[in-house]
């Protein structure tokens, strides 16, 4: 509570760091139909007046980030950092080429691919499919990473939704922040605020999401609509 009050006390020095999917907007069965809410947007447009930096931290690619957020006065980085490192984009049209091949429907991105099973009538079998996809693109010199039922193929870049808070933290020259995550990737974010005077990790927990995730925030909220409660005492 304490780090909560001094990031509210002085805006102007602080940032909010924010996951979209299962954080702002809750999870939907086709990920093609996320939406934030209209009173969740009234909320960040009202935060950004008043903070030095409010932004929305994804895998999503960030012109999709900012269709489902819908507040231009947020700052958008997408997948999950890779938009911010320049060598990522080489890899790119190699990782398309292979999700066309793979065998599984996977989410149009520019960087990575992401293979998800969440409306699958069968998740283990669906899963059993992915695994060997996941081999596959290991094989081809691909990164993999699991989340949320969902399976993704990133470049062997480094980069994390960890290395953009940092970024974007250096950037403004800022040392105080609030993170809110739900899933695995959002533990890199969290980690990012070490060190910071001032620093809030929140989790939305879920039955799908890591149980580090609970045991590393400052934090747990059960949903979306509890974080934007949160987000109205800043």
């Amino acid at each position: 509570m304490d780090a909560l009050a001094r990031l509210a006390s002085e805006p102007e020095r602080a940032a909010l760091f924010l996951d979209i999917d299962g954080v702002l907007a809750p999870i939907v069965a086709d990920p093609d139909d996320a939406r934030v809410p209209d009173e969740t947007r009234a909320v960040l447009r009202e935060l950004a007046t008043r903070y030095a930096l409010v932004a929305c931290v994804t895998g999503r690619a960030s012109g999709v980030a900012r269709a489902i957020v819908g507040v231009p006065e947020v700052t958008y980085v997408g997948e999950h950092g890779l938009e911010l490192e320049p060598e990522a984009a080489e890899w790119g049209k190699r990782i398309r080429a292979f999700a066309a091949r793979a065998g599984w429907p996977a989410e149009d991105k520019p960087l990575t691919a992401a293979f998800h099973y969440r409306t699958a009538e069968r998740p283990a079998e669906a899963r059993e499919v992915l695994e060997e996809v996941a081999a596959e693109a290991l094989g081809e010199g691909f990164r993999t990473r699991w989340g949320r039922m969902v399976l993704e193929v990133l470049p062997p870049v480094d980069a994390s939704k960890g290395t953009a808070v940092r970024r974007l933290l250096e950037r403004d020259g800022l040392g105080r922040a609030l993170y809110a995550g739900d899933d695995t990737t959002d533990l890199d974010g969290f980690a990012a605020l070490d060190g910071l005077e001032a620093a809030v990790r929140v989790a939305i927990a879920s039955p799908e999401g890591p149980t580090e995730l609970g045991e590393r925030a400052d934090v747990v909220l059960g949903s979306p609509a509890a974080l934007v409660e949160l987000l109205r005492q800043l």
